[in-house]
């Protein structure tokens, strides 16, 4: 494993200078129209990001070596895998809160970037821990056994974002309106400046990422120790996501055997955290547990016959009320 490279302050914020453009560029280029942007173009900006990220990685294996350029591209491919969870739980979020077409990539668009934010303070966090204290190797790797645990049981196979902590804050703290203003945050009513349920939506997905974070983070520090390698896979494999939701928004349920490939990356990453003193796995057998896992997880999925359809309900003469009350 790579120890820490030797990446100044200035290459630091020139590199966080470059995420901010580019989630700029995907906030005020992609689905600019107030609508579900066509499957071609989620597809493209989709392909367009994991070349972004490739070319990324094609550029720091020239500049730092094989060793690191490897521990970059496992640790993207890992954190890739893993963020597809994460689509699937903001299918669920916005579902639940029906959030207007109009408003989704402008959720999505901001919270991707404080989850951003949130997994940079789990890393420098991280990183300090593994740093002062070796045992922390033995936490995270019990955590991701847990999280792999769980994951094969289906343990966390329903999602109930009414329990949030942070969503009843919200409701009981924040004056609301009843009903979403467009992709508007906060809007003037009665003289008084008032929060929009996207506010409500919005806290929901941060906390969210954080569960999520004690998940990803501990694992790809299994692949390398080195904060900015662990970042920039972070940020990549974030930048991607908001295309790639709306590509795969409408084919989740394809993907039977996601948890369990994702428990299995899981399982082998804590299982190489807890044998870290005793043996080392060179960054390829990483690389292909990663790859070949995943590449059997989404072809045995998708050769599994789809689910019958369920029964439509029956027509309701009201217009369903937003989930926000």
């Amino acid at each position: 494993m790579n120890a820490d490279l030797d990446i100044s302050a200035a290459v630091w914020l020139g590199f966080g200078g470059l995420v901010a453009v580019m989630l700029v560029v995907d906030l005020l280029l992609f689905a600019r129209k107030d609508d579900t942007p066509p499957m071609r173009t989620a597809v493209i900006w989709s392909i367009g990001w994991i070349v972004v990220a490739l070319g990324f990685g094609a550029a720091f294996w020239a500049w730092q070596g094989g060793e690191a350029g490897g521990e970059y591209l496992a640790g993207y491919l890992l954190e890739r895998s893993l963020s597809l969870d994460n689509i699937f739980v903001f299918a669920v979020i916005l579902s639940f809160f029906a959030v207007p077409l109009a408003a989704q990539a402008k959720v999505l668009s901001w919270g991707i970037a404080l989850a951003l934010v949130l997994r940079l303070i789990f890393i420098l966090l991280g990183a300090a821990l593994l740093d002062a204290f070796h045992a922390t190797f033995y936490v995270f790797g019990a955590i991701l056994l847990y999280t792999a645990w769980k994951l094969a049981r289906h343990d966390d196979a329903e999602i109930h974002p009414e329990h949030n902590p942070a969503l009843r804050l919200v409701r009981k703290r924040v004056p609301m309106t009843s009903g979403y203003r467009g992709d508007r945050l906060f809007v003037r009513e009665a003289g008084r400046r008032i929060a929009t349920p996207l506010v409500a939506v919005f806290a929901v997905v941060a906390t969210t990422d954080i569960v999520f974070a004690v998940d990803s983070i501990p694992a790809i520090f299994a692949v390398t120790q080195d904060s900015f390698i662990v970042f920039a896979a972070n940020a990549f494999a974030m930048l991607g996501l908001r295309p790639l939701y709306f590509v795969l928004a409408g084919m989740m349920d394809r993907f039977a055997y996601l948890g369990t490939g994702l428990a299995i990356i899981l399982a082998f990453i804590g299982v190489k955290m807890l044998l870290i003193d005793v043996w080392h796995a060179p960054i390829w057998v990483s690389l292909g547990v990663i790859v070949g896992v995943l590449a059997a997880t989404i072809v045995l999925s998708l050769r599994k016959p789809p689910a019958p359809p369920p029964e439509e309900p029956a027509q309701r003469d009201e217009a369903p009320e937003p989930a926000i009350r």
